[in-house]
């Protein structure tokens, strides 16, 4: 998956928005107000993520701990997030070696933690209007 098509996928979700409040080349995704994605680029040094994955980009992506950790040792593409919380966020490299159908998996499991953890009023907001599986992926 490349970075439009990462970019496609974020803002397929119900009631996802682009937003730039960091700086006007880091793409973030938010419902509700709230991120659920962040689009970077590693330099050409690779001093974000490693030098194996210079000038790649990569998606910060709200994770649960535990599941972090597994991803981890099964994809060397799956590291400590960038700039977050290293417990609760992970960093993606989008690179060939990195399925597609994954990284799409983690954009609506990170998708699915965040509307859960909106205001009650939101929330429900969003369930009435949209199927449950659609924003429980």
């Amino acid at each position: 998956m490349d970075a439009k098509s990462a970019q496609e996928y974020c803002l397929s979700r119900p009631e996802s928005i682009l937003d730039f409040p960091f700086m006007p080349d880091v793409p973030v995704f938010k419902v509700k107000g709230k991120m659920f994605a962040l689009l970077g680029q590693c330099g050409t040094t690779g001093k974000e993520l490693g030098p194996e994955f210079a000038n790649h980009h990569f998606l910060n992506l709200k994770c649960d701990p535990e599941e972090a950790i597994i991803l981890k040792d099964i994809f060397p593409e799956v590291l400590s997030a960038y700039h977050m919380s290293k417990k609760h966020w992970i960093s993606v490299v989008l690179k060939d070696s990195m399925p597609a159908k994954e990284i799409e998996r983690l954009i609506d499991r990170s998708y699915a933690l965040v509307v859960k953890s909106l205001k009650k009023n939101e929330r429900i907001n969003l369930e009435l209007t949209y199927p449950l599986e659609q924003l429980y992926r």
